[in-house]
């Protein structure tokens, strides 16, 4: 990582049903995230969190579209228009955006911040495909929304705010599925997106998949965006994640995809932003998910066994 590296906190919750991932941000800086970068010999500044207001101080039908469902909608677009811009900042000033959730509803604001000045795709690793719309969501939380919102499906095709400018449809691959919702799945296979679930995974490999994926995101684009939920990983590896599911990628698998990650993209103009999300400590084991984020991110960023 040839660039400085600009931590960017988000403590938001409002795109979940339950509480506690607004801590993730704390929980992974508190697991020793400026240090481990610093240790790879790049310069590392914590530019604090995104103000996120709080849901007991929020109606979360306030800001819902007129069909579907979509809580705490208004309070997402603030924040998600702030964190863009933030990185929008980040960006001009020559920096690297490393983003650390809260909720991944926040992926809207990241997207729309990285892309808003050249083109980027996308590698979404998740359990889940976050591509409900409001019409499509059987709980109307906006963290199962991200992806679809961000590509401009549904209810947010007209939005000023959630689809990213310079976001190929073509140029996303999400990996390792392995929940989604009736609705969504039929969004998935309408879509231009690339998706592979935990059963590829099992068939191919996750090098061989994580790789083609990599190659997908960055086929033509200027740059490639890699958003990590933790839920990704098997919850006897990340216990302390927002919606758990079992059968997920074990810590070895894991660690492979990240070293991919900066094998294949180690000009450091590729790579041009990496998320961290859905952390949350209340459910955790001796902030062991935290730990696992940190150690992730630095496999990302370059660090190598020998």
């Amino acid at each position: 990582m040839e660039r400085d590296v600009r931590i960017i906190g988000v403590p938001m919750d409002l795109g979940a049903d339950r509480r506690g991932v607004d801590m993730g941000p704390s929980a992974i800086r508190y697991a020793g995230l400026a240090d481990a970068v610093e240790a790879l010999g790049t310069n590392c500044t914590d530019a604090g969190d995104v103000q996120v207001p709080r849901p007991e101080e929020m109606d979360p039908d306030a800001g819902a579209p007129a069909d579907g469902d979509a809580k705490f909608l208004a309070e997402t677009e603030a924040v998600c228009t702030k964190l863009a811009h933030e990185i929008g900042e980040t960006v001009a000033a020559g920096e690297f955006p490393l983003i650390l959730g809260g909720d991944h509803s926040i992926a809207i604001g990241t997207a729309n911040g990285i892309s808003h000045s050249r083109e980027t795709g996308i590698v979404w690793f998740d359990a889940h495909g976050d591509f409900n719309t409001p019409a499509t969501t059987p709980s109307g939380n906006v963290h199962g929304m991200s992806l679809a919102a961000l590509l401009g499906k549904g209810e947010f095709a007209d939005s000023g705010w959630a689809l990213a400018p310079n976001v190929p449809e073509e140029n996303v691959a999400l990996v390792g599925l392995r929940s989604v919702d009736e609705g969504e799945r039929e969004n998935i296979r309408e879509s231009d997106v690339t998706a592979y679930t935990m059963t590829d995974i099992d068939d191919r490999g996750v090098t061989d998949v994580v790789e083609e994926a990599l190659q997908i995101a960055s086929d033509g684009t200027d740059g490639v965006h890699v958003s990590l939920d933790l839920d990704w990983l098997d919850p006897t590896e990340a216990p302390g994640v927002g919606t758990p599911e079992r059968g997920g990628v074990s810590y070895r698998e894991a660690h492979a995809s990240m070293e991919l990650v900066a094998e294949c993209l180690a000009d450091s103009d590729r790579l041009t932003s990496l998320e961290l999300v859905e952390v949350n400590p209340i459910l955790d084991q001796h902030n062991q998910t935290a730990e696992l984020a940190v150690e992730l991110a630095a496999s990302a960023l370059g660090k190598v066994i020998l």
